[in-house]
């Protein structure tokens, strides 16, 4: 299926590894071409040559931006550089930043506010600059990949689970404000995915348990009515969908990717 993505301009947040690169190279295959935000250029290198590696194609279609999405001024200043380079954003992806998985005792007033600065504001700063900018034009898409941790509460992530649930009620929100402006803003919620981020969450899941981060894993994987853990090329797919054309009528929708392991409506 073509998705209609071809020269598009999609500006990936947290694009240096992970999810975040799965989408990458998706929109790549697609035909688009890419900006990649994240904090670290040495990663934002890394990934790139992973991207070309993958996708030979992706060589000159790839442009990287290192910033500090928990600063509004960084966040802007990177998004300004990748419109000079590539034109105005046409889809928004954001994938940055992730709450550490705090054990109830452990929470204080700073791990709060860590949680915070470092899921919803990284991608509040970019949100904000973006959805305006293309209800000005008329035109864009937006997918901010979430967590279902803002769905389920889960004793060591709470503090990041608000900063999502916060996030899903602001996907909701802008969806609804801008849709007249003809912008389509959705979320997706991974559940357990192959990523780095899964081996601290499944450290500080032992640690309360009082068992191995072997044994976390296990217990885990066994909840999964799918009987694995997602892939990131996985939930690439469905933003990738969801931010093209073929989605059009698709707006406000929150996706749960959890393999089935919440069973809600």
């Amino acid at each position: 299926m073509d998705l209609q993505l071809n020269d598009q301009h999609v500006l990936v947040t947290g694009g240096s590894k992970g999810i975040g690169l799965a989408c990458a190279l998706g929109f790549l295959r697609e035909g688009a071409r890419v900006s990649l935000v994240s904090r670290d250029l040495a990663n934002l290198r890394q990934g790139e040559q992973e991207l070309v590696r993958q996708w030979a194609r992706a060589k000159g279609r790839v442009r990287l931006h290192a910033a500090d999405l928990r600063d509004a001024d960084g966040a802007l200043a990177a998004l300004d550089a990748a419109e000079k380079a590539f034109g105005p954003v046409d889809v928004l992806v954001n994938s940055a930043g992730a709450a550490k998985r705090t054990a109830p005792d452990d929470l204080d007033a700073a791990a709060w506010h860590e949680a915070m600065d470092a899921k919803y504001f990284t991608y509040i700063h970019m949100i904000d600059p973006v959805v305006k900018r293309m209800g000005e034009r008329g035109r864009g898409a937006i997918v901010n990949v979430i967590g279902m941790g803002g769905k389920v509460a889960s004793p060591t992530h709470m503090a990041g689970g608000a900063a999502n649930a916060a996030l899903m009620l602001v996907s909701a929100g802008m969806a609804a404000a801008y849709a007249a402006k003809g912008v389509r803003v959705n979320a997706v919620n991974p559940g357990l995915t192959l990523t780095d981020r899964l081996q601290e969450g499944l450290k500080s899941d032992a640690k309360l348990q009082g068992i191995e981060t072997g044994e976390a894993l296990a217990r885990a994987t066994a909840r999964l009515p799918l009987g694995r853990i997602a892939t990131p090329e996985e939930i690439a797919n469905a933003v990738v969908f969801l931010a093209s054309p073929r989605a059009s009528y698709v707006t406000g929708a929150i996706l749960a990717m959890d393999g089935a392991v919440t069973p809600m409506i």
